[in-house]
């Protein structure tokens, strides 16, 4: 597997663990037979643990699509790689913000991840133009 593929398995798990880590945290409020009870979201950190997570599912395909077609396409993988990178820590720094109530940073890390996503899935596109 490439570093890019094992980047969108840690996507895949970072959104996974910013919910699990409240419910674990908070594992005795929490009802597993009513996994969306609205209660349990009541708190601040639970509801924004929510939102994070509920944004990574969001932008997880997008991304994963992106890293493939970039791949399938022949576009140079180190890039690929490092740009996938990238995109990993901007989204656990999004996570953070997101949990640590910092909503402009957030934000401005949100248009950074997409930006970096963009850039992947355009890669096929402008190959022709990036070293190889």
């Amino acid at each position: 597997m490439t570093l890019a593929e094992w980047c969108v398995f840690g996507a895949l798990l970072l959104y996974l663990t910013t919910i699990a880590s409240i419910k674990w945290i908070r594992f005795r409020s929490f009802d597993n037979s009513r996994p969306r009870d609205p209660a349990f979201y009541e708190d601040a950190i639970a509801q924004r643990a929510l939102g994070a997570h509920q944004n990574g599912i969001e932008t997880f395909p997008f991304f994963a699509f992106a890293v493939l077609l970039a791949e399938f396409r022949d576009s140079p993988q180190r890039l690929i790689d490092e740009l996938a990178v990238l995109f990993l820590i901007v989204r656990i720094a999004y996570v953070l913000t997101y949990l640590g109530n910092r909503p402009t940073l957030r934000s401005i890390l949100w248009s950074i991840g997409f930006a970096i996503n963009l850039g992947i899935f355009f890669m096929p596109m402008l190959k022709r133009f990036l070293p190889m």
